[in-house]
């Protein structure tokens, strides 16, 4: 499965190998990851659906499935109809608040069958902006048996959690005797915590995995941190914003107009698709570029007066690409203010709508 890179990634997309243009840090950064013998992937919010872009040899043992299998995929794929919701909501709240969570989960191997392990996330910033580029999630198997009790109920130790199943006229002795267990009835179970040691297990591999990263990034000239080291820049957007906006299949941009000169801060895959440009040509950019000398200056001035009043505009105008035959095409944009809680317009979302003709 192909993805976009986003512009802070430290890591290189299939494409860019192919087209010769990756970055020699990149490659040295999964080749330390891959030497380190925890069970981990890194994500990243700015590629829409916030895709694995790196998993460990130790996760593809743990769960089954190949390289190829989960890189571009989200975590949901190794959910199952028994994974906790409660657990789940917890991660995604930690996301959108982009901060460190621990959970036990219940996931599933390529093979449909169940394990409960510790989920440690944490989000990777950049030093230069303190946006969030990356996540890092840690899973460490919880491990367990099954028991017997004098008390004629059998019960599973699985971490420190606990089920009580009757059995009838089985009598067991005063002491725990270990029976076998079956995988499916880990399904199950409700909740189940992971030991101390699990605990800080789960920590140990994360400050291995953000030391590399934090020390390759220095080669890269990109530098990640643990801890955000500044406030996040008005020109950054949140990563949960980020991940619901790349929900959206539309062609359109978002424009900050109280930063200088009003950049571009955020741009669909839809949109990259449309004009020929890559992620990084396009942010920090007025929306300017996408025009040349034959685009109508009527039409600019129509748009740049409906920003300074604040309204609503649509207008077809022809673009400019970035291909290789640096083709035009007419665009139906439509431009609206986003407004915030005061009512005041805080960004400008822009659609462009597939081009009907090309010249």
């Amino acid at each position: 499965m192909s993805i976009t890179q986003s512009p802070s990634s430290l890591f290189t997309t299939e494409e860019e190998k192919k087209e010769g243009t990756f970055d020699a840090y990149s490659l040295w950064i999964k080749e330390a990851l891959e030497e380190l013998p925890h069970s981990f992937t890194i994500t990243d919010p700015f590629i829409s659906g916030h895709p694995i872009v790196f998993a460990s040899p130790g996760f593809l043992k743990m769960t089954g499935y190949s390289l190829e299998e989960v890189i571009g995929r989200n975590g949901r794929t190794f959910q199952g109809p028994k994974t906790n919701r409660r657990s789940i909501m917890e991660i995604r709240e930690a996301i959108r608040e982009e901060r460190p969570v621990q959970v036990s989960l219940l996931n599933y191997r390529k093979s449909g069958s169940p394990f409960w392990m510790l989920f440690h996330m944490i989000p990777v910033f950049g030093e230069g902006d303190g946006r969030v580029i990356h996540f890092v999630a840690v899973q460490v198997p919880i491990s367990g048996q099954r028991v017997g009790n004098g008390s004629g109920l059998s019960e599973m130790v699985f971490g420190s959690c606990r089920r009580e199943v009757c059995l009838g006229s089985y009598v067991c002795q005063d002491r725990a005797v270990q029976v076998e267990m079956d995988e499916r009835e880990l399904e199950n179970w409700e909740h189940c915590e992971a030991s101390e040691s699990e605990r800080l297990k789960s920590a140990e591999a994360v400050n291995n995995v953000l030391a590399v990263l934090t020390r390759y990034s220095e080669f890269a000239g990109r530098l990640v941190c643990g801890k955000r080291s500044c406030l996040r820049g008005a020109e950054c957007l949140s990563s949960s914003l980020v991940i619901s906006l790349g929900r959206i299949k539309q062609s359109f941009v978002l424009t900050n107009p109280c930063l200088p000169d009003m950049p571009i801060v955020y741009a669909s895959d839809a949109f990259l698709t449309l004009t020929g440009y890559k992620r990084h040509e396009v942010l920090g950019q007025n929306c300017r570029f996408l025009s040349g000398v034959d685009t109508d200056s009527s039409v600019l001035y129509e748009m740049k007066e409906c920003i300074l009043k604040g309204k609503p505009c649509t207008v077809q105008i022809l673009n400019y690409s970035n291909r290789k035959d640096k083709s035009t095409f007419w665009n139906l944009l439509h431009i609206s203010p986003v407004r915030n809680a005061s009512g005041k317009g805080f960004r400008w979302k822009q659609v462009a709508e597939i081009p009907k003709v090309k010249i």
